[in-house]
C-alpha cells in the first residue's frame, strides 16, 4: 500500500515538472515564432490603417485649401461685379438726368422759355455729371445757356408766317378780338411799371397745381399741360400772376402746335383779363404772329406795331422778334 502511494506521488511531481518546462523555456529563450509572427501581423495592420488615415486627412486638407482659394476668388468677383454694377447705376442716373434736362430745355426752347420759369427748373433735373459732362443738346445751346424768346432772331425755330400770307383780316385799329386803343391797354401805364410790381400771394395749394403743369410741359406732355393750366386758370381767376402765366402757355402750346386759331383765343384772354401781367408782351407778340399766320396780316401788323407804345419796357428780345417779324410779313 505504501508503494503504491509512493508511486503516485512520482507520478504527480513528474507530471507538473513537465508543465512547468515549457514556461521557464519561454521566460528564458523569449518569444516563440508564432508570437511574434502574430505580433508583427498586429502592427504591421496599424500601420496600413494609419497610413490610410494620413492619406486621407491629406485628401480633406487639399479640399479645404481648394474651397478657400474659390472662395476668396469668389468673393473678389463679387465685390467687382458690385463696383461694376454701382458704376452703372451711376452711369444710368446721370444719363436719365442728362435726357431730362435736354427734354425740358428742348421744351421751353420750342416755347420761348429759357429753362428756368418757375416750376420749369430744368437745371435742377439736369444736376449731376451728365449735365455738365456731354456735349450740347442738338441747337448748339450748352446745359444752363438762356434760350432765345419764341419768335426771336435765332434760326433754330422760327416762329415768323410765311412771307406771301395773304393781306386779308380785321381793319386796323383791331387787336385781334379786342379793341385796341392808341393808349395803354385797358388803362395799363405806358411805362408797364406794374410788370415789376411783386406777385400776388397764390391761393393755398395753387402754386403746387401749377408747378405740376409746369413739370408736364417740360416733359413735353403739351395735351396733359395745357389742360392742367387751364385747370388752374379756371380755379384762380384772382392770382394776377401764376393765372396770366397759365393762359400764357396754353397759347404758347397752341402755337408750337400751329394751332393758331386756339393760340390766338388765348393770347387775346390773357391779355384782356390780365394786362399788367409780365407776359403781356410775350403774349402779345405771340397774337400778333398767330393773327399773321392765319391771314390776318394787317389785325397782326397792327398788334406787332402797338407793342412797343403799349410795352416800352417790354425785353429787348421781345421788341426785337416783333420788329422782325413786323419786316418779314407787314408792307
Amino acid at each position: 500500500m505504501k508503494t503504491r502511494t509512493a508511486l503516485f506521488s512520482l507520478g504527480l511531481m513528474l507530471s507538473c515538472a513537465a508543465i512547468a518546462v515549457p514556461s521557464a523555456h519561454a521566460q528564458l529563450f523569449g518569444e516563440s515564432d508564432e508570437e511574434k509572427a502574430a505580433r508583427q501581423a498586429h502592427e504591421d495592420g496599424q500601420d496600413n490603417q494609419i497610413s490610410q488615415l494620413s492619406g486621407r486627412v491629406q485628401q480633406l486638407e487639399d479640399r479645404v485649401r481648394g474651397l478657400t482659394q474659390s472662395l476668396s476668388t469668389a468673393t473678389g468677383t463679387s465685390e467687382e461685379l458690385a463696383h461694376q454694377i454701382q458704376e452703372l447705376r451711376q452711369k444710368i442716373d446721370a444719363q436719365q438726368k442728362d435726357f431730362a434736362y435736354r427734354l425740358c430745355m428742348v421744351s421751353a426752347q420750342q416755347l420761348g422759355a429759357d429753362g428756368n420759369e418757375q416750376g420749369l427748373n430744368c437745371n435742377a433735373m439736369g444736376a449731376g455729371p451728365a449735365a455738365n459732362a456731354l456735349p450740347p443738346a442738338s441747337g448748339g445751346y450748352a446745359p444752363g445757356a438762356p434760350l432765345p424768346p419764341l419768335g426771336g432772331s435765332d434760326q433754330g425755330f422760327n416762329n415768323s408766317p410765311p412771307p406771301g400770307a395773304a393781306q386779308q383780316g380785321r381793319p386796323p385799329g383791331t387787336l385781334g378780338t379786342l379793341p385796341m386803343n392808341s393808349g395803354p391797354m385797358n388803362g395799363a401805364p405806358a411805362n408797364n411799371g406794374a410788370m415789376n410790381a411783386p406777385r400776388a400771394a397764390a391761393p393755398a395749394g395753387g402754386t403746387a397745381q401749377y408747378d405740376r403743369a409746369m413739370n408736364m410741359l417740360a416733359k413735353a406732355q403739351y395735351i396733359e399741360a395745357s389742360a392742367a393750366f387751364r385747370a388752374y386758370a379756371d380755379a384762380n381767376p384772382d392770382d394776377k400772376d401764376l393765372s396770366a402765366q397759365a393762359i400764357y402757355w396754353i397759347g404758347n402750346i397752341a402755337y408750337v402746335q400751329k394751332n393758331y386759331p386756339d393760340a390766338t383765343r388765348a393770347f387775346a384772354e390773357q391779355l384782356k383779363k390780365y394786362p399788367d401781367s409780365i407776359r403781356s408782351p410775350d403774349s402779345m407778340l405771340k397774337l400778333g404772329q398767330a393773327l399773321i399766320a392765319q391771314g390776318q396780316t394787317s389785325s397782326g401788323c397792327t398788334t406787332l406795331a402797338a407793342l412797343k407804345t403799349k410795352y416800352p419796357k417790354a425785353a429787348p428780345a421781345t421788341l426785337a422778334a416783333a420788329a422782325g417779324a413786323r419786316k418779314a410779313a407787314c408792307r
